[in-house]
């Protein structure tokens, strides 16, 4: 009756490869970033994906290798649930199965229809790849742990200047898929474009620097406790911990705090905008914080200067759902009368208008925000009104961990620094605290975990738009729809 209603299940021992081919895909993560055991892992995990012939054995195979990929590469998954272990910890294990799990069915999915087409190798790939472009999007988007994400750290990356992380991502599929179709000659070939990559990569980074902003920065890194962070005493200290890293020495053109770094809300505590702006000589001083109006919560930047004066602000917009708000709360309150999860009532954040360009005067020029989960997703440096000198993210990566959620997170934020050819500097209450140039190379970086600052004597230059800044995701579908042409054009499967 099971095998009826499920189809042919893959033996114990099989499905134990099948999850290890896809964990050990997952090397080629930050902080590992392996990218020389996750490739020829790939291709371990494609060739184990495309032994079934049935359509349902191929999505049992694919969603078990998914969900050894997915669950070795999203560990910190469980963090936010040990902030309070006593309350929550017993959530964790649910959580982090239900996500390999539930982004395993994208593979599965990918997996059965590449049975319908004659050269499975190709189809597989540019199904693997649709998918992981649609991951980026479904369901408002979660582009994390991209295949092509191996490339961290690697010259190759630069190509995401042409393409973007999915284009790199379907780009690293179809040479996985090569092996699999001509042994010899495919593995050949791919060794040959990844070293080409490179040059090209090489070649990128052997460019002329743009000029740089004359404008100093000060980033402000509290190292603050998650746990420890909203006790009433701890928020206290925190908060003076960052008026003296701001107070000392030589006051910079603009200060940045990390996100919801003020415990306190200006709205009802008006004294603590002139105690910010009076340790920062006047200068202008950027602040994580929340921000109420009535019934409604942002989590929103703000730029003061001066005795405390609002220059500028800014409302995250792309939340992360049931960690700030809960999916279709407004709505059960507005039917319904249920306002345990509306944002409207303050059970979780309002979203902003969306992405805001802010002008912080001559010096500093056009300045990007991106709070947090909002530097994983490509769509919103694209997204911007007009193009801004340089991007800056505040974020609390306290909630992600130690040991990958923060490595994982700031290394997505270097790939926004290189599709949009922008320089980005990053504030984060734990790390990494840097300073990015506009082909994603760290300038200057905190250690990861300590409490300090980091003096910037000027911004790093902008370069012109890129391919990506300008196409967006047109190169990765054009590749897409190639690969599903190639597959769909020969007649003869070649899988050896």
């Amino acid at each position: 009756m099971r095998a009826r209603i499920f189809g042919t299940l893959p033996d114990r021992r099989a499905a134990a490869l099948d999850v290890l081919a896809g964990a050990a895909v997952a090397l080629g993560q930050a902080p590992l970033s392996a990218w020389y055991l996750a490739f020829p892992a790939l291709v371990w995990a494609m060739a184990r994906m495309l032994r079934p012939v049935s359509v349902v054995g191929s999505g049992w195979v694919a969603l078990l290798v998914g969900a050894g990929y997915f669950g070795a590469s999203l560990t910190w998954i469980v963090s936010p649930f040990f902030i309070d272990p006593w309350l929550y910890g017993w959530m964790a294990p649910f959580a982090v199965v239900l996500m390999a799990f539930g982004f395993g069915l994208f593979w599965a999915a990918a997996n059965a229809a590449a049975c319908r087409f004659p050269v499975r190798p190709l189809a597989l790939a540019a199904g693997l790849g649709a998918v992981e472009l649609l991951r980026g999007y479904i369901l408002t988007g979660f582009p994390w742990a991209l295949v092509g994400h191996m490339w961290h750290g690697m010259p190759l990356v630069q190509v995401t200047a042409l393409m973007g992380a999915t284009g790199l991502t379907v780009l690293t599929l179809a040479l996985a898929a090569l092996p699999l179709m001509h042994r010899w000659w495919g593995a050949g070939f791919a060794v040959v474009a990844v070293i080409a990559g490179t040059g090209f990569g090489l070649w990128q980074l052997d460019q002329p620097e743009p000029p740089a902003r004359a404008a100093s920065l000060r980033l402000v890194q509290p190292n603050a406790e998650q746990h420890l962070k909203w006790d009433p005493d701890q928020a206290r200290i925190l908060f003076h911990r960052q008026l003296e890293f701001t107070r000392d020495g030589t006051p910079a053109d603009l200060t940045i705090w990390p996100e919801t770094a003020v415990p306190y809300l200006l709205e009802y505590s008006p004294e603590v905008a002139p105690m910010i702006t009076d340790a920062s000589g006047g200068n202008k001083v950027a602040i994580g914080i929340q921000r109420v109006e009535g019934d409604r919560g942002w989590n929103s930047l703000r730029v003061l200067e001066g005795d405390g004066a609002l220059v500028a602000s800014y409302d995250k917009f792309h939340l992360v759902p049931f960690g700030e708000y809960m999916p279709m709360g407004d709505l059960l309150q507005d039917w319904f009368g249920i306002g345990a999860f509306a944002a409207q009532v303050g059970n979780g954040y309002s979203a902003g208008t969306g992405p805001q360009v802010l002008d912080l005067g001559p010096d500093l020029g056009l300045v990007l925000p991106l709070i947090c989960y909002e530097a994983v997703f490509p769509q919103i440096p694209r997204g911007a009104p007009e193009r801004p000198d340089w991007m800056l993210q505040i974020t609390n990566d306290a909630w992600f961990g130690t040991l990958t959620g923060p490595f994982q997170h700031f290394e997505q934020a270097r790939l926004r620094a290189i599709e949009q050819g922008l320089p980005l500097i990053r504030v984060a209450n734990t790390g990494v605290t840097a300073v990015i140039d506009a082909r994603g190379r760290v300038v200057q970086a905190l250690a990861f975990g300590t409490a300090g600052y980091l003096d910037v004597a000027s911004v790093p230059g902008a370069l012109g738009a890129t391919p990506y800044a300008k196409w967006g995701e047109a190169p990765a579908i054009l590749l897409l729809l190639s690969l599903i042409a190639l597959a769909l054009r020969r007649r003869r499967a070649a899988f050896a």
